[in-house]
């Protein structure tokens, strides 16, 4: 590819997404551009700068302040990069809302939903259409989203769904939270469960409708488990780390994804954990009292 490369990543100020900055920066051309995006105009600005002044960092490294539960400026910085570059090659919307064990699930509802699912499907919509041939769109999810994990009276919600199906599912459910009949309707108490399916079965909507086309032009659209990880996010909720990656191992397969020569059609609109798909209708719904679970 002659022309320069541009690549996005958001919640990319700290751990895993400030890790796939890292590797995007060393791994890209001199003429190329990395994103780095977060909330915060000062953490953003820092870690852009510390990036740029790595040893092995070779692409220019911007940071951006992106608020992913803003839509509307989703679409801007899509619209916007579409219009100055004529599109975006790499895209990893990593952005996750931080939520501790002791903290009620109920009450932290919006913000999960707004960062995780809303977020992903603005991403999903905006990004698609200025992703170049051969690029690359990836949301990091995690091995609860497949749909298994769910009860099964829920399943029709998200299996075969449309992304608009996949919204109005999540939207249903937030209600059912706020309604408090929520686990009444069959939805887990642990919102990273039915967040992640939603994740997955957003992703794999889109692909679905540009499955043929993107193989033809070596375009890979898929979501990523990248395995337990040890960051802020996700450190309270595990009680055995000996197997944690750090951030930089676990970014190392998800850069090897994106910058694999060829396309597999196999990982094409999957949950890719480690190179390998998972079954989308595998797992079993979590047991409530025991949250800690391998990821």
């Amino acid at each position: 590819m002659n022309q320069s490369r541009i690549a996005l990543v958001t919640g990319a100020n700290q751990g895993l997404g400030r890790a796939l900055v890292e590797g995007l920066a060393a791994r890209m051309n001199p003429d190329d551009l990395v994103l780095l995006t977060g909330r915060n105009h000062q953490p953003v600005t820092d870690a852009a700068h510390e990036v740029t002044g790595l040893p092995g960092t070779r692409a220019r490294v911007q940071g951006r302040v992106l608020d992913v539960t803003d839509t509307d400026a989703i679409a801007r910085l899509a619209d916007e990069l579409g219009a100055q570059y004529g599109g975006v090659d790499i895209v990893v919307s990593n952005a996750v809302a931080r939520l501790l064990p002791e903290e009620s699930q109920a009450a932290r509802a919006d913000e999960f939903i707004d960062v995780s699912n809303t977020a992903t499907h603005a991403i999903l919509r905006s990004f698609g259409p200025v992703l170049r041939p051969g690029g690359r769109l990836l949301v990091i999810a995690s091995s609860l989203g497949t749909l298994g994990h769910l009860a099964p009276r829920l399943h029709h919600l998200f299996d075969g769904a449309s992304l608009e199906q996949v919204e109005y599912a999540v939207e249903s459910w937030r209600t059912a939270v706020h309604n408090r009949t929520a686990e009444e309707a069959g939805w887990p108490r642990w919102l990273n469960v039915p967040s992640k399916v939603a994740q997955v079965a957003a992703v794999r909507a889109v692909a679905a409708a540009r499955r043929e086309h993107d193989l033809a032009t070596g375009t890979l659209i898929a979501s990523v488990c990248p395995g337990m990880v040890d960051t802020a996010t996700s450190r309270p909720w595990f009680r055995d780390y000996s197997h944690a990656q750090s951030p930089a191992q676990a970014a190392g397969p998800v850069l090897d994804l994106i910058f694999a020569d060829h396309v597999d059609p196999a990982l094409y609109g999957e949950l890719v954990r480690f190179g390998k798909a998972l079954p989308w209708h595998d797992g079993t719904p979590p047991v409530e009292q025991d949250r800690m679970l391998t990821p």
